[in-house]
């Protein structure tokens, strides 16, 4: 199904699923494409907006483009219980256990693995998996938020909620302009209306157009020239409005995007996969 299309699917079956409730359920449905193959000019302008200087090796996060339209198509059926019009990416891991190239055909596998409750509304964790001659080379989970009224206040404990970031050195300065949601859209077929349009984003409760979280993750890791990182953990903290101007900080592995005392976006990244899910971000004890 086309992406526009399923866009429109989306839109019309949103509606129908305002009313979320605690009994909520994911459907075991998975999504399998096989021989999928990279299109070079869509590639090259995924790499041009987002700051890559090459496409060969893949930028670490291209395959969730090539995975996103499975993932939207999943998400815009009757069966799956959140809205997909206004959800908001809050958090994504990715893997990658060795180099892709533009002209390997992957298998991609996309299913909702986990839905669970959120101070702000309801989470739910979306898993994109690709194989190349049937071994798995990378894979992501990324958890999107829908909001809504809910009674939860959220963990006390959870650190993402209770501790500050601590800035990192700043090392470069962004402005981003009103459009950037617009092109990174046309070249990722990601056209969430909160990301193109004032008027749009107004719809659903932000007061001016918000860069794509996987935008901004894209053009830190372009920045930081991450040519040898397998992996990859960042959380996408508050939104980034457009237009803005940005600071990039890191310190060689930790990153982080802010504006003043707001800091966006946390994420860090190492160069072999490991057991355990390293801290996104440095913070005080």
């Amino acid at each position: 199904m086309p992406l526009a299309l399923t866009l429109a699917r989306g839109a019309l079956t949103s509606p129908l699923k305002r009313n979320i409730h605690a009994g909520a359920r994911l459907p075991g449905t998975r999504l399998v494409e096989p021989g999928v193959r990279i299109a070079p000019v869509r590639l090259a302008a995924y790499a041009h907006i987002c700051g890559f200087q090459q496409a060969d090796p893949l930028p670490l996060p291209y395959p969730h483009i090539l995975g996103f339209p499975l993932a939207m198509r999943l998400m815009a059926d009757r069966s799956f219980p959140l809205p997909l019009l206004g959800l908001v990416h809050t958090r994504i891991e990715i893997t990658q256990h060795r180099a892709l190239r533009p002209e390997d055909s992957l298998e991609l596998t996309v299913y909702a693995d986990e839905l669970r409750p959120h101070r702000r509304g309801t989470e739910v964790t979306m898993v994109t998996e690709a194989r190349l001659d049937r071994k798995p080379v990378w894979e992501s989970r990324s958890a999107y938020l829908a909001r809504h009224r809910t009674m939860q206040s959220g963990p006390p404990d959870d650190p993402r909620e209770s501790t500050p970031d601590l800035p990192l050195p700043a090392v470069a300065e962004w402005q981003l302009p009103a459009g950037v949601g617009r092109r990174y859209g046309a070249a990722s077929g990601d056209r969430n209306p909160i990301h193109l349009h004032p008027l749009t984003a107004r719809l659903f409760g932000f007061p001016r157009a918000i860069a794509h979280g996987m935008w901004t993750l894209a053009r830190c890791l372009a920045e930081a020239d991450t040519g040898q990182a397998a992996c990859v953990r960042a959380e996408f903290k508050a939104p980034v409005p457009l237009p803005t101007t940005v600071t990039y900080a890191t310190d060689g592995t930790a990153f982080q995007l802010r504006s003043g005392d707001r800091v966006h976006l946390t994420g860090e990244t190492s160069a072999h996969p490991s057991s355990g899910r390293p801290a996104p971000s440095r913070r005080s004890s």
